[in-house]
């Protein structure tokens, strides 16, 4: 049995994290801690305003919190696989849920900006491993008949945290303090250990995979590591400072593209010539498996992306609280958890490539509707549109996860899930960081565009003029003594609010247009039910 495994010739129970236990309760265990590490992540991203002013930092070194724990994931995850097989995977398991555990009670205690950064990193190390692992013991443990619904659950993990984490984040820090957004993550911790130590199996055949590996002597791939770390954390670097420098007139973001895209060439041909490689290459080699990472770089792209920018555009448009634009969200959030397990369900009994499409045509038709909102639309319009896109993000996670392992060797699920979140993380980076950028150029251009036309020659610009001074008391266009004017102020914030809309307006439409370009990729991937993953059918 366990050669077959091996050889791909048939999916073999005995690398099973189950036990003696249900495979279902072992997927709610090893879900928890991999909820908190994607749940605390957005929950940062909306505290970032609240650290700045209790830290007596500026906004921008805030921003080192985000990015500190970024790079550390990013240079992680990709080697979490040969990690969790060369010290056991439920070891390996729970040192890192006890590393973010412990690294997250010093971020919420931390006295000074270097305290809190250096607490990040171990933090995104520790979290580096744990969604990896996660979807590593469900391909083992569960059949490629049942796998599409573990997917289905661990779906709820991943893109439900995202939509979520914005409206916790908003409440917890408008109610009590940004430390809890650290701290909450103790307790859930500690009962995570206590859980996955006292349920999870480690499988004997998992061990004996791993003894022989030892017995053959590890030999630590020192430079595949540190060109990891070089391509992937420069390019994490780049991405999410990049519009705050300036792009290429900084030389921070220069020196970060030039290391990132030269480490990144050297670590493939690196570890084509590797017997144990720290990140295999050669799984590339499989089409069906370099079209799933692709599909799921575009997934995590759209995730990040407009998890972001819908909560940005409400505050900066509207101006919502971050907790009534993180309520937005949470209406696609419960479109999302109605959708897994339907999502879950369809992946076991048709052709996935359908799925895929339809999921992509419902991401198209989410940022069509979001491109012809204007600035008056309601709270309803705004859920809505996030409704359409969370409803079809299960249709795009779930069916990628079932059908991403087939072909592949059972020993190989480790790597391959490494790599799938290294694309699905890589995604989230690229998304948010084109959409930032997009949205600052487009700003200047739709304001440029509309203060030309705010000048006296343009009757519109008169009226509005005369009908603002009257509602502001009768002081009119006319200049006051400081050389200001009330009415000319609330042009200038009627014309920044517009240039605003119409900036994101452009985002949406480019995002929309990008989906739809790469939606036809979908059908080089395999033509797929129920019979993939590692040994099925094929």
């Amino acid at each position: 049995m366990a050669s077959a495994a091996a050889t791909g010739g048939g999916w073999n129970k005995s690398r099973s994290v189950a036990g003696r236990y249900s495979p279902w309760l072992i997927v709610a265990i090893i879900s928890i801690p991999t909820f908190m590490e994607v749940l605390d992540t957005s929950i940062a991203n909306v505290a970032l305003q609240y650290i700045a002013g209790g830290l007596s930092i500026s906004s921008d070194e805030a921003t080192w919190t985000l990015t500190s724990y970024l790079v550390a994931n990013a240079i992680v995850i990709p080697i979490s696989g040969w990690l969790s097989d060369t010290i056991g995977r439920k070891r390996y398991f729970i040192i890192s849920i006890i590393l973010f555990t412990s690294a997250s009670f010093v971020c919420g205690i931390a006295p000074n900006l270097q305290v809190l950064v250096l607490a990040r990193i171990a933090q995104g190390i520790g979290g580096g491993g744990l969604a990896p692992v996660e979807q590593s013991m469900l391909a083992d443990t569960f059949p490629p008949s049942q796998r599409a619904m573990a997917f289905a659950a661990f779906a709820i993990v991943v893109v439900v945290g995202p939509v979520l984490g914005p409206t916790l984040g908003g409440f917890i820090t408008e109610h009590s303090s940004w430390h809890w957004v650290f701290l909450i993550n103790v307790p859930v911790g500690i009962a995570a250990v206590f859980l996955v130590e006292l349920f999870v199996d480690e499988p004997e055949q998992v061990k004996k995979d791993r003894d022989a590996k030892t017995k053959r002597g590890v030999r630590i791939d020192w430079v595949g590591i540190l060109l990891i770390a070089g391509g992937l954390g420069c390019l994490e670097i780049t991405a999410d400072r990049g519009e705050r420098a300036e792009w290429f007139a900084s030389p921070l973001i220069v020196t970060t593209t030039i290391v990132a895209v030269l480490s990144l060439i050297a670590l493939v041909v690196w570890e084509l010539g590797q017997r144990d490689p720290v990140v295999d290459v050669r799984l590339f080699k499989n089409r069906n498996f370099s079209m799933t990472l692709i599909v799921m770089m575009m997934t995590g792209l759209v995730l990040f992306g407009t998890t972001q920018l819908i909560p940005q555009m409400l505050q900066q448009v509207l101006g919502y609280s971050a907790l009534d634009a993180g309520l937005a969200m949470t209406v696609g959030g419960i479109a999302t958890l109605v959708a897994v397990p339907i999502a879950g369900v369809l992946s076991s009994r048709m052709d996935v490539r359908i799925l895929l499409v339809s999921a992509f045509c419902m991401q198209v038709a989410a940022l069509w509707y979001l491109a012809h909102l204007n600035a008056n639309i309601t709270f309803w319009q705004a859920s809505t549109a996030r409704l359409i896109s969370a409803a079809g993000l299960p249709f795009l996670f779930v069916p990628i996860n079932a059908v991403a392992y087939e072909g592949l060797k059972q020993t190989d699920t480790a790597q391959a899930s490494s790599l799938l979140n290294v694309f699905r993380n890589l995604g989230g980076t690229l998304g948010i960081s084109t959409a930032q950028t997009l949205l600052a150029h487009q700003q200047q251009i739709h304001q440029s565009r509309l203060v030309e036309s705010a000048q006296p020659l343009n009757p519109a610009y008169n009226d509005y003029l005369g009908s603002a001074g009257q509602a502001l008391g009768g002081q009119g266009g006319g200049m006051g003594g400081d050389g200001s004017s009330p009415a000319l102020g609330a042009l200038y914030g009627t014309v920044t609010q517009q240039a605003s809309m119409e900036a994101f307006i452009s985002v949406f439409w480019v995002l929309m247009w990008l989906v739809i370009v790469v939606t036809p990729l979908v059908f080089l991937m395999r033509k797929s039910s129920s019979g993939g993953g590692p040994g099925g059918a094929h």
